[in-house]
């Protein structure tokens, strides 16, 4: 693991989405959509910073290595919800797939989170949310990322 384990997602995207329409956990109903992605390494290579637009709303990812504890942290940022920083979710790569952890509150309720990155040409990132502290994990939003 190193401050290099993003350097595979520079560059601009083409982003294919498969979101659960609802809140997680109270709904079923898929929804796909196009977006695009830009990301870029900052702060010399030890972070990135990327930005997603979509047809209705635009985001924006920060991530940054610690090479003091070996982890990722990452930051999510949406026009969806003006002037919030969301918490951050820390983890780290293994054999190019990355797990990363966080808490936070959804729709009124405690939820952990977890983002999984799949590296490569075409990379693919997942979100699930556990409401029962991490026992079971509902997966509510993929990415499939191709490269402009």
């Amino acid at each position: 693991m190193s401050e290099n384990d993003f350097d595979f997602f520079h560059g601009r995207w083409r982003v294919l989405n498969r979101k659960i329409a609802d809140i997680p956990g109270r709904g079923t109903e898929w929804v796909e959509f196009e977006s695009e992605s830009d990301a870029r390494p900052v702060l010399g290579g030890g972070a990135n910073i990327d930005t997603i637009r979509a047809a209705d709303w635009e985001g924006m990812t920060l991530r940054q290595y610690d090479p003091a504890d070996d982890v990722w942290r990452i930051w999510w940022a949406s026009s969806r919800a003006p002037g919030k920083l969301d918490p951050p979710l820390e983890g780290r790569f293994t054999d190019g797939h990355g797990v990363f952890f966080g808490d936070d509150v959804v729709g009124g309720h405690a939820v952990k989170l977890r983002f999984d990155w799949t590296a490569g040409e075409a990379p693919e990132w997942r979100q699930a949310f556990s409401y029962d502290g991490g026992q079971t994990w509902e997966t509510n939003w993929v990415m499939r990322f191709e490269r402009l």
